[in-house]
């Protein structure tokens, strides 16, 4: 069976970079995934993305050698299994904001004895390149899980919800957080709370061994970023890396009206 190497690189302290996907194409998968990112994240909770996309997009990202990640729409047992089952190495769990929901989670992602996971199934062994009986045997290895912390409730909760066992990884959605604080929605802030708040959820990710992640709108930030600390970090998304060079060329050449392209 593979191993993940990113669950791998994070247990080890090391930063991993990847992206987000938002376009509903496995042949746009199929292309971020040569670049050279260590992850591919899928999105299913703010793109017109389904579930056989979605697996058609996990099979694109293994060929060209990057770890296929999912956003599910919602914390739940069904949206989790639907993606595990369906090939994706890893669970990323939107808007988690307490021991409860962090515990549903993991709950949802891993076999038993750690978690409630129903085996059932062939493409997540295949993605992994093994048969079903090691892949339940190992699963719980490999399977990245990744909670969300993008609201200040979540904030006021980190040491609940990051002391829950099983929990791999954090990951920031700077757009919510800032939202959710009173402040006009931003991948990035200088506002104190909003600064304080990524320096308390490092320390308190250090203190309990989970990986700390966070979104940013480009490779300086993400630069910026791992030296801070950070080790798993999205470089804005397939669509918004797409429109960010589509923009450059068509300002050299003196079109457009200066509308700024979306970063995430």
């Amino acid at each position: 069976m593979k191993t993940n190497p990113v669950r791998a690189k994070l247990k080890r302290g090391e930063p991993s970079i990847g992206a987000w996907l938002v376009l509903p194409d496995p042949f746009a998968a199929r292309l971020m995934s040569s670049v050279g990112f260590d992850w591919l994240n899928v999105e299913l909770e703010h793109a017109p993305m389904n579930i056989e996309t979605a697996a058609a997009c996990f099979v694109a990202i293994t060929a060209g050698g990057a770890v296929p990640l999912a956003r599910v729409p919602f914390n739940s047992v069904e949206n989790v299994k639907r993606v595990l089952d369906t090939g994706a190495w890893g669970v990323v769990a939107p808007m988690v904001n307490s021991r409860a929901e962090a515990e549903a989670l993991v709950a949802a992602a891993r076999f038993q004895p750690l978690g409630q996971r129903a085996a059932g199934g062939q493409l997540h062994a295949a993605s992994f390149g093994t048969d079903t009986a090691t892949y339940y045997a190992r699963a719980n290895d490999e399977i990245l899980v990744v909670v969300m912390i993008e609201h200040v409730r979540a904030v006021e909760n980190a040491e609940a919800i990051l002391s829950v066992p099983g929990v791999d990884a954090f990951f920031i959605g700077p757009v919510d957080l800032t939202n959710s604080m009173g402040h006009k929605p931003a991948l990035d802030s200088e506002a104190p709370e909003f600064t304080q708040a990524l320096r308390h959820l490092l320390e308190v990710g250090r203190k309990y061994g989970v990986a700390s992640g966070i979104h940013v709108a480009d490779a300086a930030a993400a630069a910026r970023r791992r030296a801070e600390g950070f080790q798993m970090i999205a470089v804005a998304s397939d669509a918004g890396l797409m429109l960010a060079k589509a923009r450059e060329a068509a300002a050299a050449l003196g079109l457009g009206a200066g509308i700024q392209v979306a970063k995430y």
